[in-house]
């Protein structure tokens, strides 16, 4: 009889169930930018491109034609950039790179409206080497061999970081895959090594690690994205909401997205091979 009564209420619950669209509130297209500015040819490009309302299956749309320059503030130095039909995104005349110590500011202008960021190329730690380890399988932990890393971080402030892993020429790009830390715990964290431990690899990989310190707004806008790509829009999540992006319109109005980062490469590889550790 309890079984009954048990399947009788969750039948009730069952047929309360309904799928519930929000009826947002359409904001019209948002120029969205995304600028990358290093010292390492190949990595430099600005995507831009208009934001799409939520429920929206179309991709977003790509500008084109838009006006992209990159200004060193130190010596007035300008450095164009001309669009790519094969990857959408504007890249460098001339394949350029930044410096170390420079400061660039991004211009976009779109339709006669301009929207500008600034950032600081800082000088980059030191990486000095790359481990592996093959360890069994254990709770919260998967089988596999887990990388190692050692370096210096010899700077007593602006000290926010993006690590990215490449497998196999692939970027690791799931929500879990951003890889984000600071000074909070103190600068020492790649003198005793630091241990990639939620990244199992397999013997025969070839493994990239990219270090990328950045300047505060960009840091901060990593952090958000981050908070944002693991919101699951539960009942206790807070409701979802764009990064505040570091790029301003030139006059003081209108809206942008995106984000200008600015940083230094430097990288370390290593190829996973057994009995081989060095």
């Amino acid at each position: 009889m309890k079984n009954i009564i048990y399947i009788f209420i969750a039948l009730i619950f069952f047929s309360c169930q309904e799928e519930v669209v929000l009826e947002l509130k359409e904001s019209g297209q948002i120029p969205v930018i995304e600028g990358v500015w290093t010292n390492s040819a190949g990595l430099n490009q600005v995507h831009v491109s208009y934001s799409r309302d939520y429920y929206s299956e179309e991709p977003n749309k790509v500008i084109n034609d838009a006006e992209v320059f990159i200004l060193n503030l130190n010596n007035g130095q300008r450095i164009s950039f001309q669009f790519n039909e094969q990857l959408l995104s504007y890249l460098p005349a001339n394949n350029r790179t930044g410096r170390l110590g420079e400061i660039y500011e991004l211009h976009v202008i779109i339709e006669d409206k301009e929207y500008i960021a600034q950032g600081t190329m800082l000088e980059p730690p030191t990486l000095d080497s790359l481990t592996f380890e093959y360890k069994e399988e254990r709770v919260f932990r998967e089988e596999g061999y887990y990388l190692t890393l050692y370096g210096k971080i010899p700077f007593v402030e602006q000290n926010n970081y993006r690590m990215k892993i490449v497998r196999n020429d692939t970027l690791l790009n799931r929500r879990s895959d951003y890889l984000l830390f600071d000074d909070t715990f103190g600068t020492s964290i790649l003198d005793r090594g630091f241990e990639l431990g939620g990244f199992p690899f397999n013997e025969g990989d070839r493994v990239r690690l990219e270090l990328y310190r950045l300047n505060d707004d960009a840091y901060q806008y990593m952090s958000q994205l981050v908070n944002l790509l693991f919101n699951d829009g539960g009942l206790f999540s807070p409701p979802p909401q764009n990064p505040v992006s570091n790029i301003k319109p030139a006059d003081g109005s209108g809206q942008v997205l995106g984000y200008f980062m600015v940083s230094p490469f430097v990288s370390a590889n290593v190829n996973i091979i057994e009995d081989d550790s060095d």
